[in-house]
């Protein structure tokens, strides 16, 4: 009553009844302050008597539906950027970012002679993302002894050879020292061609070469210095690393003749960006290969990941939106008295949704902490533990790898916060179709 709460009476009324009068009133002077949603949002949200309401189960359930969307998206994420970045190292870090071939070259592995007419190394060297090169020659043959005999590709290489980008692949020995004076007889060779062979490092074994215009093969004695491992199988299968003079003699090549260039770039994910200033720099007789072009079945394998994780993603925001709307039409139900009395004080519909949009994504953010806490957790003990183990002749590594990225968490948080956001602005219109006298009624 007006008269009830007017001057004349004003000594009648209790204190606490002229504390909550006079909220109210600033309320109804000011019912669209741009922060008091915010703040309504914060009250409700923090109260202490949502730990005993009815909403605590469905709150918990939405909870652990955001937490579990964080862990799954962040492992699927990390582990399928992580797989790909690291299967593309590996056959470039063995083989060269870009390799640069002469144009006479077939599709056997016995190398042509690169044409220097219009190749222009200290250029590419210069190059800002290039990180180093290296000449080879490849010449195919025939590992053979007492107990096994296996098909191999020699790779000749330089004085030039980066030992210590290889050191990765080494599981026993090391590379055989290259000076280019002479004719050195140590070789690396795969672990598979080892236990094929049964061979182990300091052991000698034969090799048998089809020189052109020969019938007579030739045979060199190699000492195994190394054993490698890259966990690619068209690689592992074939692949020994040795003495550049070798090779030149098989192929009847100059002593400053060589069969290709591996360049390195910086980062791997350049290669498609820098191959066409590289091209440019190779002359017209000669021609530029992509590492993920030498082996077109496991790039497509890689891109597979891409499909699995965007699946993956979409499945996860898709249970994770259905649980918020579930949320927030459970929390609009049990808080109908509430909206009715804020309108009745003046808050229009929109303030009123804004409250609960604002109230639902509060009671996310827990779920968001834990499960990148929990997320990156399981990630970092894989990163450097390796728990998690694979069949390499059908993953190509061995070990499950993972991007630590800092921005994958934020970005995978910050996209279900917003995406959730819009997808709550729909069903908080159910709050318009609230009656103000009922709702007060309501119980």
């Amino acid at each position: 009553n007006p008269v009830f709460f007017s001057w004349d009476f004003k000594l009648l009324i209790p204190k606490k009844i002229r504390e909550i009068r006079s909220k109210f009133l600033i309320l109804r002077l000011k019912p669209i302050s741009l922060n008091f949603p915010l703040y309504f949002s914060k009250k409700i949200a923090l109260s202490k008597d949502n730990k005993n309401n009815l909403s605590r189960v469905i709150i918990f359930i939405g909870r652990l539906s955001v937490a579990l969307g964080i862990i799954v998206s962040l492992i699927t994420v990390s582990v399928g950027l992580g797989s790909k970045e690291a299967i593309k190292l590996r056959m470039a870090d063995f083989s060269g970012h870009i390799n640069i071939k002469s144009k006479r070259s077939n599709s056997s592995y016995d190398s042509s002679v690169l044409d220097q007419k219009g190749l222009q190394l200290n250029k590419i060297k210069a190059h800002p993302d290039v990180a180093g090169m290296q000449e080879y020659a490849t010449v195919y043959g025939i590992l053979r002894n007492e107990h096994n005999f296996a098909g191999i590709v020699y790779k000749g290489v330089g004085k030039d050879f980066d030992h210590q980008r290889f050191e990765k692949f080494l599981i026993a020995g090391k590379t055989p020292e290259i000076t280019e004076k002479g004719f050195n007889s140590g070789v690396a060779i795969s672990e598979k061609i080892a236990g094929d062979l049964h061979l182990k490092v300091k052991d000698s074994i034969v090799a048998i070469f089809s020189k052109n215009g020969q019938e007579q093969p030739l045979y060199r004695k190699f000492e195994v210095t190394g054993i490698y491992k890259t966990d690619i199988k068209m690689i592992d299968d074939q692949f020994i690393i040795g003495d550049i003079n070798h090779a030149r003699r098989i192929l009847d090549m100059e002593k400053t003749d060589v069969g290709g260039i591996d360049v390195f770039l910086k980062n791997v994910n350049d290669i498609d960006k820098d191959l066409p200033d590289i091209e440019k720099l190779t002359g017209v007789k000669n021609y530029t290969e992509k590492a993920t072009d030498k082996y077109p079945q496991i790039v497509d394998w890689i891109n597979i990941f891409d499909n699995n994780i965007a699946v993956i993603i979409v499945i996860m925001l898709v249970v994770v939106v259905i649980n918020i709307i579930m949320v927030l039409l459970i929390l609009i139900i049990e808080r109908t008295n509430s909206i009715g009395l804020l309108k009745t004080l003046g808050a229009p519909n929109a303030q009123i949704r804004t409250i609960f949009i604002n109230y639902t994504l509060m009671i996310m953010i827990p779920g968001l902490v834990f499960g990148n806490l929990i997320g990156i957790g399981l990630l970092a003990i894989q990163h450097f533990w390796g728990v998690i183990r694979l069949n390499p002749e059908n993953y190509y590594i061995s070990v499950v790898p993972v991007d630590m990225n800092p921005l994958i968490p934020l970005v995978i948080s910050a996209g279900i916060l917003i995406i959730s956001g819009f997808s709550l602005i729909f069903p908080s219109y159910l709050i318009s179709k609230i009656s103000p006298v009922k709702s007060i009624k309501y119980n």
